[in-house]
């Protein structure tokens, strides 16, 4: 057993967590890029196939769903065994996914290939942001927000990258091409993950000699059964199905809608890069502002912007109202997707960190199924979004009043033998 004396103080020295976040950084941009690039090549497989947007739209969500089930159990595996192996394991499935997809030729293998990625992006999104939390205390939120300001790199450079091979080298070759660069650099990255600072004999960055954390939540926590016991834990994930409800809307429809509103594509395109750049910002941002200021007043300001830019749309379709939309959804989008791993610590602790998690982003992923699918369909049936933009109106409304209720769970006492055992 190691003794206090050979562990040195988690803020003093260089810290592993900083390498942690770099390669949490290159798996995200790697990941979220060949998810969200579906936008890009949604046009094509109509086009090819002849195909409706609400039975297309279907094999982007109903696959998602099978996402945020696995989620519950990678959790579990990644706080008994660590996030490398699962990481490359994840790697080999998005990456495979993407390939397979370049060879489709029916509405089915669209549905099975999508969920040969989604069980890739089960096993990837919980380990990172797990071992981030694990990693980090006094800068947990910000660290969060640098990890998942991927999604808006991704949105601001993959997809536009995504873009311009379409149009060179067709879909086909271009989704084998996103397949490729996903798998070589999730697996590289994933060589440098480490589950929490013990292993190379470093304290979480942040917490003093003592073992007091500086910020938020604790070391000691709820298990996963306790923390079901509790209303906070639905209301948390009513929170995160709403956020990725409005997200996978946007991710999967705002092209088509740009374009349905007279927008050249490659200027809509443009606007879910104004979703990643400031996406990035809000990540960040918003993340600094939560270890400062709070975190339930850092989710509530962001809840603030989202409904606002929803509102935006309800004016007017124009290119220059979609780009404000674009430029608060982003940055408030970013805000609340930051908060869901720390927020998850706020409130239930660290013991059963990924479990929770797991739990929580479960829900939010049928958010991120329903979404794009209702979109869809009633686009088919009323040929307009109207419809769609009061729909997300009235989700971030909800959104922003469960964020109110949110309140931290007083943490059971647990019994010295029993952390010995852990």
């Amino acid at each position: 057993m190691r003794s206090a004396a050979a562990t040195p103080p988690g803020h003093t020295g260089f810290s592993y967590g900083y390498i942690i976040v770099i390669a949490g950084l290159l798996i995200s941009i790697a990941m979220w890029g060949s998810r969200q690039s579906f936008a890009v090549f949604f046009g094509p497989l109509l086009d090819e196939f002849g195909w409706h947007r609400g039975p297309t739209s279907a094999a982007f969500s109903l696959t998602w769903i099978g996402t945020g089930i696995l989620a519950i159990f990678v959790g579990r595996l990644n706080d008994r065994f660590g996030p490398r192996v699962i990481m490359t394991v994840a790697g080999c499935f998005v990456g495979l996914g993407c390939i397979l997809i370049s060879t489709l030729d029916s509405m089915w293998q669209l549905f099975l290939y999508y969920g040969v990625i989604n069980i890739g992006m089960s096993a990837s999104l919980i380990p990172i942001m797990s071992t981030v939390a694990r990693w980090f205390v006094r800068q947990r939120a910000l660290m969060s927000g640098i990890v998942l300001a991927g999604t808006g790199v991704a949105l601001m450079v993959v997809v536009p990258i995504s873009n311009l091979l379409v149009a060179n080298y067709g879909w086909r070759m271009s989704y084998a091409i996103v397949g490729g660069a996903t798998l070589v650099i999730m697996i590289i990255s994933s060589q440098f993950l480490r589950r929490d600072p013990q292993q190379l004999g470093q304290r979480p960055r942040g917490h003093d000699a003592a073992g007091t954390p500086h910020a938020g939540a604790p070391v000691s926590g709820l298990t996963a059964t306790q923390a079901l016991r509790t209303g906070q834990l639905p209301l948390l994930a009513a929170v995160y199905f709403c956020t990725y409800f409005l997200f996978y809307v946007i991710i999967a429809h705002a092209v088509l809608y740009a374009t349905g509103n007279n927008v050249p594509l490659a200027q809509a395109v443009t606007v879910l890069s104004v979703v990643g750049v400031t996406g990035i910002a809000g990540r960040v941002l918003m993340g600094m502002l939560a270890d400062r200021s709070g975190y339930q007043r850092t989710m509530v300001s962001s809840g603030v912007l989202v409904l606002a830019a929803f509102a935006l749309l309800l004016i007017s379709p124009s290119i220059w109202m979609m780009y404000a939309f674009a430029a608060l959804f982003g940055f408030g989008h970013g805000g609340l997707g930051t908060m869901e791993s720390p927020m998850t610590a706020h409130i239930f602790g660290m013991r059963s960190h990924g479990t929770i998690l797991g739990m929580v982003f479960a829900v939010d992923t049928l958010g991120g199924a329903l979404g794009p699918i209702l979109a869809g369909f009633v686009f088919d049936e009323m040929q307009s979004y109207t419809l769609v933009i009061q729909l997300c109106v009235l989700v971030a409304a909800v959104n922003l009043v469960a964020i109110l209720f949110l309140r931290p769970v007083q943490q059971p006492p647990q019994h010295p033998a029993r952390r010995m055992r852990r």
